[in-house]
C-alpha cells in the first residue's frame, strides 16, 4: 500500500506546472505577523508538503487550504491571576509525578507522546473546564489519557477510517475569521451504516483539525450542513450516537469547540436537537449557532460554496485524503522536533510547539540536555524576568 508521501507525489504530478504563492513567513495571520520562535531551530526549516499544497491550482480546489487569510484576527493572550497561576503550578507539579497511565486494558508507563500532549495550554483547558479545581482537573486528565489509549486515538490508521471519508462527508478546510480550523460535516453525503467506525472517523478528523491549529488558537469551528441529497434524505443522527459524540467532546476535548454553525436544519433534525439539548452543557450550548449567515463567521473567499461561500471545492478522495494526511504528518513532525529540542518537558507551550513567536518555557532544560549530549542548539533566554514574561505570554485567550 502506498504511503501518504507517495500518494502526495501523485497529487503533485496531477497539479502539473504551477507557481508557488508567497512563502509562509510572508502570510499575515494577525495585524502583527507572528515571528518564528528565537529558541527553536525548527521554525525556520522548510515545509515541503505545505509548500506544494500552497501552490495555485486550477478551480475547483481539491486539496486542503494551508494558510488563513490576512484578515483573520487571532485571540488575544491573557495573563493568569496570581490564584490561577498557583493552581496551574500545583497541577503541573502533580502531572510531573505521573509515571503510569491507569487503564484496565492498556495501562503502562506514560509515553513521550502523552508527555507532549500534557502541554501548558492543555492543563489550563482542563483547569478552566473544572472551574480551577486542581484535583478534579488531574482526575479528568488521567481519565482522558486512559480513554485515548483504550479508544485508540493514537492508533487509528488512515486505512481504517478512509472508507468513511470517501464521499467527503467530513473535511478540514480553511479557517474562520478567528483563525479556527474549519471542520465541515455534511450528513447528506453519508455513505455508511451506523457503526463505531463512524464516531472513530469523527475523532480522527478532529485530531487532524488540531494538527492544523494555528500557534495562538486553541479551538475549532464546526460547520454542519443538514441539506439532504438524492442518496440521503434523512440526515439526522441517531440519539445514541449523538450522545456518544457529545460525551467524547465534552469530556475529552474540553475548551476545544469555539463555534458550531449548523444550517439547513429539517424538522426531523430539530426534533433530534430537542432530544439531545439536555445533555449539552451550557458553555457548549452558547457556542451553537443555528441557520445563521455562515459568511459572517468564515471569510466568503475561503468558505465552501455548499455552505453558501464563494470558494469552489470538489471532493475527490484520491486527491484530498493523501494531501491532508501528508500535511498533518508534516505538522506533527515539526511539533515533535520542537518539543524534543527544548528538552521533552511536561507543560511546554503550544505556541512554541506550533512554531509561533513564543520561546520554549524550559530554555534551561534544553541547554542542560544539550550540554550533556554535546549537541549544538540555538541560544536560550537566561534572564529570569524574560522567562517569567514568556510564561505569562503563552497563555491564550479562548475566543
Amino acid at each position: 500500500m502506498a504511503t501518504a508521501a507517495e500518494n502526495l507525489a501523485t497529487v503533485e504530478q496531477k497539479m502539473g506546472e504551477v507557481t508557488l504563492e508567497k512563502p509562509t513567513e510572508d502570510v499575515k495571520v494577525t495585524e502583527t505577523p507572528a515571528k518564528p520562535s528565537s529558541s527553536s531551530s525548527q521554525s525556520s526549516k522548510p515545509s515541503p508538503v505545505a509548500a506544494s499544497l500552497r501552490a495555485k491550482t486550477s478551480k475547483p480546489q481539491t486539496t486542503p487550504i494551508v494558510d488563513p487569510l490576512p484578515s483573520i484576527k487571532l485571540p488575544n493572550r491573557r495573563e493568569l491571576t496570581d490564584a490561577q497561576q498557583a493552581k496551574y503550578d500545583a497541577l503541573l507539579e502533580t502531572v510531573k509525578e505521573w509515571k503510569e497511565v491507569p487503564s484496565a486494558s492498556k495501562g503502562g508507563p506514560i509515553t513521550e507522546d502523552e508527555t507532549m500532549w500534557l502541554s501548558r495550554e492543555c492543563l489550563l483547558r482542563y483547569l478552566r473546564a473544572t472551574k480551577w479545581n486542581t484535583t478534579e482537573a488531574a482526575t479528568r486528565l488521567l481519565g482522558t489519557l486512559a480513554w485515548r489509549r483504550e479508544y485508540g486515538v493514537e492508533t487509528f490508521t488512515p486505512e481504517h477510517v478512509s472508507p468513511e471519508g470517501e464521499t467527503g462527508k467530513q473535511i478540514i478546510f480553511g479557517y474562520d475569521i478567528a483563525g479556527r480550523p474549519c471542520q465541515y460535516l455534511s450528513p447528506g453525503r453519508q455513505n455508511t451504516d451506523v457503526s463505531p467506525r463512524q464516531v472513530q472517523h469523527l475523532v480522527y478528523m478532529l485530531e487532524r483539525a488540531l494538527d492544523l491549529m494555528l500557534p495562538t488558537q486553541e479551538t475549532i469551528a464546526l460547520l454542519v450542513n443538514f441539506k439532504a441529497s438524492k442518496n440521503r434524505t434523512n440526515t439526522a443522527p441517531g440519539i445514541g450516537q449523538g450522545r456518544e459524540v457529545l460525551h467524547i467532546l465534552q469530556t475529552h476535548y474540553p475548551e476545544r469547540l469555539g463555534r458550531a454553525l449548523v444550517i439547513n436544519i429539517p424538522w426531523v433534525v430539530w426534533g433530534f436537537l430537542k432530544l439531545i439539548t439536555p445533555f449539552i452543557d451550557p458553555e457548549t450550548k452558547a457556542k451553537l449557532k443555528f441557520n445563521e449567515d455562515v459568511r459572517q463567521h468564515v471569510p466568503p473567499q475561503h468558505l465552501w460554496t455548499e455552505f453558501l461561500g464563494d470558494l469552489e471545492f470538489e471532493y475527490d478522495h484520491a486527491t484530498y485524503w493523501p494531501a491532508l494526511l501528508s500535511l498533518c504528518e508534516e505538522k506533527r513532525k515539526e511539533k515533535r522536533e520542537r518539543w524534543a529540542s527544548a528538552g521533552k518537558n511536561f507543560g511546554e507551550s503550544e505556541v512554541y510547539l506550533k512554531g509561533g513567536d513564543a520561546p520554549s518555557l524550559f530554555p534551561d532544560s534544553a541547554s542542560s540536555k544539550t550540554a550533556a549530549s554535546s549537541v549544538t542548539v540555538p541560544a536560550v533566554i537566561s534572564e529570569k524576568s524574560e522567562v517569567e514574561a514568556s510564561l505569562q505570554a503563552s497563555d491564550i485567550q479562548a475566543n
